[in-house]
């Protein structure tokens, strides 16, 4: 199973992308003063490459992926603007990791998910996979960082329930800590319509509810 890039590139390409703050997420940072990240550390669904800059700038040995070339590209063109032109970037489809037929990327202590497991929000099947994929690259007694959108709030964006992450890691997983944070974005012209229609700003940062776990692989 794979998934299209097409839909990725485009925001890139014209910068659109809500995600893109140009900054690591707030949530993230507090996590990693709290001790959460350690080891070499995997950077799924990377996209602009804030937390692999921000992280490899900290010392950390961090691999940034994301599905998207042009996600890829951006990510590199920001890292060497922010003095971090070491920071590693690659092309990559998380799902197919998931088949045992495929050479892994490596084994990464802990996984740092920002904002990528909520996409699988009515695709369950998908999310199982890149589950699977996911164990296939955490070693056992490393952890997966899931930080994503909050079902309890109305905004733009996929937003899941505390049940699909309790759900989607119960089997050979350790749910250490989960509870609300919130998620900042930004308004653009691909979310434009969402936010005005429950009655965000037209434009700019913005923050809203989501989750944030700390998941060990058994």
């Amino acid at each position: 199973m794979t998934q299209n890039p097409d839909n990725w590139n485009i925001v890139y390409d014209n910068d659109t992308a809500p995600w893109v703050i140009g900054a690591p997420q707030p949530a993230i940072v507090a996590a990693e003063a709290d001790g959460w990240i350690r080891g070499r550390v995997l950077d799924p669904g990377a996209g602009a490459g804030e937390h692999t800059i921000a992280l490899t700038e900290l010392g950390y040995d961090v691999l940034g992926v994301d599905l998207s070339p042009s996600a890829v590209a951006y990510a590199r063109r920001n890292a060497v603007a922010k003095g971090v032109a070491r920071a590693r970037f690659e092309v990559a489809d998380l799902l197919t990791f998931a088949d045992p037929a495929v050479e892994p990327l490596g084994e990464f202590d802990t996984v740092l998910d920002s904002a990528l497991f909520h996409v699988f929000v009515d695709d369950p099947a998908g999310r199982a996979t890149y589950v699977r994929a996911l164990r296939r690259l955490c070693v056992p007694g490393g952890h997966v960082i899931v930080l994503a959108l909050s079902d309890t709030e109305k905004g733009f964006g996929p937003r899941i329930g505390e049940n699909v992450i309790r759900d989607g890691f119960a089997d050979g997983w350790t749910i250490e800590q989960l509870g609300p944070t919130i998620y900042r974005g930004r308004v653009t012209e691909v979310v434009a319509e969402d936010a005005a229609r429950h009655g965000l700003p037209a434009e700019g940062p913005i923050d809203t509810a989501a989750w944030l776990a700390r998941i060990r692989r058994d």
